[in-house]
């Protein structure tokens, strides 16, 4: 499977990547009523709340108690102006910059909010009245008569201050001091400028007012969440907060929205401000987060997923995910089997692989030694020779009880029919998981022939080779099953014509399933030279049609009455689909076969693209596609977040997005989310919308390092770029 070059090429330059710290309020302020946040220009971080002022430390909100002047002070309002944070207090307003040399007394009753304007000229309000301080001397004072003032925020452009309540929103000209109504509304929260509008959010969407007077010109109701809490220009974007978190207007007018505990404390958004070194601080009911833009190349990004892969995402070699005892709590992880570890590592095995091909790592190569051996043992340790176990755990330790996603009715039926699905190794050590299933079978095949071609030393190549040839035979000898350690054939591990042909030519596994088996007897062939193989699949494609099967289009599959399995497009068939694809086309025993296996494998890949998955991509190059999707592919790594953390997502509120019919893909919207702002999952769920993973655990990194590291392989992405 030699790397294919593509004069098509994603050039790795530096990106700017999106990341979250989150600090939650300490055990002893869980009542605190957050307010406000704030940042100077020397990083500081405040936040305010109704007992006085915290700061963000580590990942908590704690009381700040470096000023103890201001313990004692009972602290309003907070802002920031020109770098520095000024401070509303029942007395004064002050800072603490410059030596402490702004500040004066109010003088009012009740006094919330207040604003700076130019030369420091203020603004206090308070519950019934409001002055204007020049020179820390009022200047001018009005009644309010019990209008009740949600924000303020000055006007450089017209020299003004503007004052902002549920219903209406009023000026003070500096230049002729007055209180005036200029625009009525209803439940509005919070305002900003932007470009020449005034930009007004309410409970349902916001209001864009422009001329003089002012006029509504725009309401946007097609937002990520139209109850609209904040709104703030940052870095020369428009960034909005409502009860549904946080999102950004981007140039294209789509928004990248920022929700979940991926991002946020919580979704409840307060208020929102520019935060130190190019991020945007959010404060939300629960705590402050810090959303954080760094540069960042595709490279740097996967070397960061490296180090998590390596540290806390190895059981025994394999690749396993990071289950948490408390909710999001790293610090809490432990390691539990699954029914797939064996496909899971075979895609780390064959990032690293790639990685290896492309730098000559020496890391990379013990990487993948590693994980090899770990997979070398699923065979090994079973009585069956050639059967690879599902997992393997010591005696007493074993945690997935159940097989390929069964109900538990299905699980205390099978037990009580065939025994135990854990079974006991002859020292009475170890266990291994029985019901080994096709996906098993198509991360072994995929990566032992990639090893055979990849690997520097040769006893390790055939070593891999070894292992092509037993599973090969184990399935040959046991007509065309995967035969468990009691005789019978296992759920899913089944390439039996009996069964492959018994489903009608619309079912995906008729044609999936003569994929599979034609490419392990084309990969057996191609290491072994054995001829039994290259008969065994003749056989198979004359007899009983299944290179008819194979090159079927994909677009046959759809739903067929009373087929269980052809209820939806199954999208884990696609993750066995495309890792099969490389071995069905490059190892097909002539020329003109393997012209109608490619065209079999884009037509699925047409249907593919949609998803934007770079594997897929990646993966059709491998297998000889010379047009693949690069700058989609590139997007969706770009993309890919930081937090690997199984958050619960929900997205249902939406209006901004494009709903499209219920159909057979399961596809919800005209086009597939970015992969930071729908629940994380493996390969095989680019739809799925909304999940309620609760933060139980971290998923292996090894999700990014496959498609990152195949496409420098296949040179779709390039080396990084200064």
């Amino acid at each position: 499977m030699a790397a294919t070059g593509h004069s098509q090429q994603y050039l790795d330059q530096p990106f700017l990547q999106d990341q979250a710290k989150k600090y939650i309020l300490n055990d002893s302020l869980k009542e605190e009523v957050l307010i406000k946040v704030a940042a100077d220009r020397n990083g500081l971080i405040q936040v305010l709340g109704d007992s006085g002022l915290l700061l963000p430390f580590e990942k908590s909100l704690v009381k700040d108690q470096r000023y103890r002047p201001l313990i004692d002070m009972n602290i309003l309002d907070l802002q920031e102006a020109n770098g520095k944070l000024y401070y509303l207090s029942s007395k004064e307003v002050f800072t603490n910059a410059a030596g402490g040399t702004f500040y004066f007394d109010h003088e009012m009753n009740e006094p919330k909010l207040f604003a700076l304007g130019q030369n420091e000229t203020v603004l206090v309000v308070s519950k019934n009245q409001l002055k204007i301080f020049e020179s820390k001397e009022v200047i001018w004072e009005h009644p309010l008569n019990d209008i009740s003032v949600k924000e303020l925020l000055f006007d450089a452009n017209h020299n003004r201050f503007l004052l902002l309540t549920s219903s209406a929103l009023y000026e003070v000209p500096l230049s002729n001091l007055s209180f005036e109504k200029i625009f009525d509304g209803e439940t509005m929260n919070t305002m900003t400028f932007f470009k020449n509008s005034i930009l007004v959010g309410t409970d349902n969407g916001v209001v864009e007012l422009s001329g003089s007077p002012l006029k509504v010109m725009k309401i946007q109701y097609e937002l990520p969440s139209n109850h609209i809490t904040a709104l703030k220009v940052i870095n020369d974007e428009l960034w909005y907060g409502s009860t549904n978190g946080a999102f950004k207007l981007r140039a294209d007018g789509k928004y990248d929205y920022y929700a979940s505990k991926r991002w946020l404390v919580d979704d409840e958004v307060l208020t929102l401000t520019e935060g130190p070194e190019n991020s945007v601080l959010v404060l939300t009911r629960g705590g402050l987060s810090q959303i954080i833009f760094h540069q960042m190349t595709l490279e740097e990004k996967a070397n960061y997923f490296q180090k998590i892969q390596r540290e806390r995402h190895l059981r025994y070699g394999l690749t396993a995910n990071l289950s948490f005892r408390e909710p999001g709590n790293i610090a809490t992880g432990y390691f539990n089997d699954s029914d797939n570890d064996g496909l899971w590592t075979s895609m780390y095995l064959a990032g690293e692989l790639f990685r290896y091909a492309v730098t000559k790592s020496e890391d990379a190569k013990l990487n993948a030694y590693d994980a090899f051996e770990a997979m070398e043992r699923l065979t090994d340790i079973t009585p069956m020779h050639g059967f690879p176990a599902r997992s393997y755990e010591r005696d007493g330790y074993e945690v997935g009880l159940h097989a390929n996603g069964f109900s538990e009715e299905w699980y205390q039926k099978h037990v009580k029919d065939n025994g135990r699905i854990w079974r006991l190794t002859d020292d009475e050590k170890w266990r291994w998981k029985s019901t080994t299933s096709s996906d098993e079978s198509c991360g072994h095949f995929f990566v032992y022939a990639l090893f055979a071609e990849l690997a520097p030393d040769k006893e390790w190549r055939d070593r891999a080779i070894h292992q092509i040839k037993i599973q090969t035979d184990h399935i040959m000898e046991n007509d065309w099953y995967l035969v468990d350690w009691n005789g019978e054939p296992t759920a899913w591990g089944r390439w039996n014509p009996k069964y492959v042909n018994q489903f009608p030519i619309n079912v995906g596994d008729r044609r999936l399933n003569s994929t599979l088996i034609l490419a392990f007897l084309q990969t057996a062939y191609h290491f072994t030279k054995d001829e039994k193989y290259k008969k065994a699949a003749n056989k198979l494609i004359k007899r009983h049609g299944y290179d008819e099967n194979a090159n079927r289009p994909a677009s046959v599959i759809g739903f067929v009455e009373g087929e269980d399995l052809s209820n939806k497009w199954n999208h884990s068939d696609d993750e066995m689909y495309f890792l099969t694809i490389p071995a069905f086309v490059k190892y097909s025993f002539e020329e003109a076969q393997k012209a109608k296996h490619l065209e079999a494998v884009k037509s699925h890949w047409e249907i593919e693209r949609s998803e934007k998955n770079p594997l897929w991509n990646y993966l059709f190059a491998l297998s000889g596609g010379t047009q693949i999707d690069f700058e989609e592919s590139a997007w969706w790594l770009r993309e890919f977040p930081m937090d690997l953390i199984d958050w619960s997502v929900d997205n249902s509120h939406r209006t901004d997005l494009k709903k499209i019919e219920p159909n057979f893909r399961g596809q919800t919207y005209s086009e597939v989310l970015p992969p930071d702002e729908r629940p994380l999952h493996k390969h095989n769920g680019a739809y799925r919308n909304n999940g309620n993973g609760g933060g139980k655990r971290e998923y292996a990194p090894y999700i990014y390092l496959l498609p990152y590291w195949a496409g420098r392989y296949v040179e779709a992405i390039s080396a990084p770029q200064n």
